[in-house]
C-alpha cells in the first residue's frame, strides 16, 4: 500500500476565503475541548479569549494597540511570501528599527522640533531595512537560505539591544534598570485623534493596507512578485530579475518591521527597555498566512490575533489559565490553516498493490 498526495485543480476564491474562517472555528472547538480536559471551564475560556475583547469596550484600545504592529509587519512579510521569499527574522528587524529611531533621539536630546520625530520614523524604517539587507545579500549572492540567516539575526539584534541599554545608552537616572532615557515630548507620537485612545500606529496600518493592496493588485511590480512566486521559470523567461525581487521584498519587509518597532517605541513605551521585544515579528507570520497574503485579509487577521492576545490576558485573570495559552491558540490556528491549505489543494490517494503480475 502506498499513500501519496495528488494535486487538485486550483481552489476557488470561496474555498480560499473559507479555510481561515474554518481554522478559527476549529481552533475554538479544539481549544474548548482541550481546556475541559485540563480541568478548566472550556466554554468560559473560549468566551474570554474571543468574545470579551470584542464586547468589552474598555478592551478595544488594547486590541487596536496590539493589532497595529501585527498588521504593519505582516503586510511587509506578505509581499515576500508571495514571491516564496521567507523572512522569519522580522522580530530582529523590529528591534533594530526601534534602536535606530531611538539613536536619533539619543543624539538630539535638546532639539525641540517635530522634525526629530520624522527623522526617528525614517531611521526606524532604514534600520529594519538594513538588518534585512544581510539575508538579502546572502540569498541573492550565495543562495544562502534567508530562513536561517534572518532567524539567527534575531538573536544578534537582542544582544545588540542588551549591550546598548546596559552600556552606552543606559539611563543614568534609571535607578540602574537596563533602559534608555525616556523620550521627550518632541519625540513622542501624539494620539491619532486628540481626546481619544486610538493609537497612531493604527492610522499607519490603515494607510499601508491601502497602499499594499494597490501595489500587489494593480502594479507591475506586484505582478512581478506574484509571478516570481507562482511560476519562477516563467518569470525568468519573462525577463523578471530574481535578484531584484529578493532584494526589494526583503528590504520592504524589513522596513515595515522597523517602522512597527519605532512606532511602538514612540507611541507606547516612550523608551527602549528589556521588555521591548514582544514577539510581534513572529506572530505577524501567522497574521500573514491567516490573511491569505491579501492586505485586506491581513488587516482582519491582525485584529483576530490581537483579540486572542488580549483575550489571553483576560482569561488568565478570569479562568486562571496559563500565560502560554494565547500562544497555544495562535500556534493551533496556524497549524489548522496550513492543514486546510493542504487539504484544499491536494487529495489523499491510497494505492494498494495487487498480487504479482496484476496491475496496481
Amino acid at each position: 500500500m502506498r499513500i501519496r498526495f495528488e494535486k487538485r485543480p486550483e481552489p476557488s476564491k470561496f474555498m480560499q476565503a473559507i479555510t481561515p474562517i474554518a481554522a478559527i472555528a476549529l481552533t475554538m472547538i479544539i481549544g474548548a475541548l482541550l481546556f475541559d480536559a485540563l480541568g478548566y471551564d472550556g466554554q468560559r475560556t473560549i468566551k474570554e479569549f474571543f468574545l470579551t475583547p470584542i464586547l468589552a469596550s474598555y478592551k478595544w484600545q488594547d486590541v487596536a494597540t496590539k493589532a497595529a504592529p501585527l498588521i504593519i509587519i505582516a503586510l511587509g512579510l506578505s509581499l515576500g511570501n508571495q514571491a516564496k521569499i521567507w523572512n522569519i527574522g522580522a522580530e530582529g528587524q523590529y528591534i533594530v528599527g526601534a534602536l535606530a529611531g531611538a539613536g536619533v533621539a539619543y543624539l538630539t536630546p535638546a532639539v525641540e522640533s517635530h522634525i526629530i520625530l520624522v527623522l526617528m520614523l525614517i531611521a526606524g524604517v532604514a534600520g529594519g531595512a538594513v538588518w534585512a539587507a544581510i539575508p538579502a545579500f546572502l540569498r541573492a549572492r550565495f543562495r544562502v537560505s534567508e530562513v536561517l540567516t534572518s532567524l539567527m539575526l534575531v538573536y544578534v539584534a537582542l544582544q545588540l539591544m542588551g549591550w546598548l541599554i546596559n552600556g552606552p545608552w543606559k539611563d543614568p537616572q534609571g535607578h540602574n534598570f537596563p533602559q534608555t532615557a525616556a523620550f521627550n515630548d518632541w519625540q513622542i507620537l501624539p494620539r491619532a485623534i486628540p481626546g481619544t485612545y486610538i493609537p497612531p500606529g493604527l492610522v499607519f496600518a490603515i494607510v499601508l493596507t491601502g497602499i499594499f493592496w494597490v501595489v500587489i493588485k494593480r502594479s507591475i511590480y506586484g505582478f512581478d512578485v506574484r509571478v516570481s512566486g507562482a511560476a519562477p521559470h516563467a518569470a525568468r523567461y519573462g525577463g523578471f530579475d530574481s535578484a531584484r525581487t529578493i532584494w526589494s521584498t526583503l528590504l520592504i519587509s524589513g522596513g515595515m518591521a522597523g517602522l512597527a518597532g519605532i512606532l511602538e517605541a514612540t507611541s507606547q513605551l516612550g523608551q527602549i527597555n528589556l521588555g521591548f521585544p514582544s514577539g510581534y515579528g513572529f506572530t505577524a507570520i501567522i497574521a500573514s498566512f491567516l490573511g491569505r497574503l491579501n492586505p485586506i485579509g491581513i488587516f482582519i487577521a491582525g485584529f483576530v490575533l490581537a483579540i486572542t492576545s488580549v483575550g489571553g490576558q483576560v482569561a488568565q485573570t478570569a479562568v486562571h489559565v496559563p500565560s502560554s495559552a494565547g500562544g497555544i491558540f495562535q500556534a493551533l490556528m496556524l497549524f489548522l490553516i496550513l492543514a486546510g491549505d493542504v487539504l484544499v489543494r491536494y487529495r489523499l490517494r491510497i494505492q494498494r498493490a495487487a498480487k504479482a503480475g496484476a496491475s496496481v
